[in-house]
């Protein structure tokens, strides 16, 4: 039998409950992944990086409200400086983008190669619920070779900004998803 020493007892009771609670914490912050599936591969669309043009998906975050605490796509920048690029959230009615949900600029950069990117939206505090257009904005135009996206093929289609006016593209969609934390309230 082993004997333990009596400071030792209270010690491993706190350490055991502040384990316990953080587990509890922790358990209660549940999470998911929204939008098109991580793809990895040679699929892919090429796209202009035109200063003020804007790529990306709609996505559905649910009936409940949650929090963005995440971004992630698949790209090949094919050229050879970073990409910067500008996150944008709108509250979309099936048809346009409505009120972008993103107050504070989001800015990012793409480097040179393929990657996963991934933005911290966490520190944002951007709480949604319903149907989103999340897209990317490029912060600057360049020439040479052009970005491709990992792409799926009917999974709900893409919408670009060209020109001051959304289109969908239907076929395709980008692979961009999110991480949410659901909400209580």
């Amino acid at each position: 039998m082993i004997k333990t020493n009596s400071v030792l007892k209270p010690l491993f009771c706190s350490f055991l409950i502040l384990f316990l609670s953080a587990g509890v914490l922790h358990a209660q912050e549940k999470t998911k992944v929204i939008g098109n599936k991580a793809r990895n591969g040679s699929s892919n669309s090429t796209i202009s990086v035109i200063k003020g043009n804007q790529l990306g998906i709609k996505m559905s975050a649910g009936n409940k409200p949650v929090e963005l605490i995440n971004l992630s796509f698949g790209v090949d920048n094919r050229s050879k400086e970073s990409l910067k690029f500008k996150v944008n959230v709108y509250e979309f009615n099936g048809i346009l983008s409505g009120e972008n949900y993103v107050k504070k600029d989001i800015i990012g950069a793409i480097p040179t190669g393929k990657n996963r990117v991934s933005v911290d939206l966490e520190p944002f505090h951007i709480e949604v619920k319903k149907d989103l257009l999340v897209t990317i904005e490029w912060l600057e135009t360049l020439s040479g070779p052009n970005p491709g996206f990992a792409i799926g093929v009917f999974n709900g289609g893409s919408y670009e900004f060209k020109e001051g006016k959304w289109k969908r593209v239907p076929v395709f969609g980008y692979d961009f998803n999110m991480l949410v934390k659901k909400l209580k309230k």
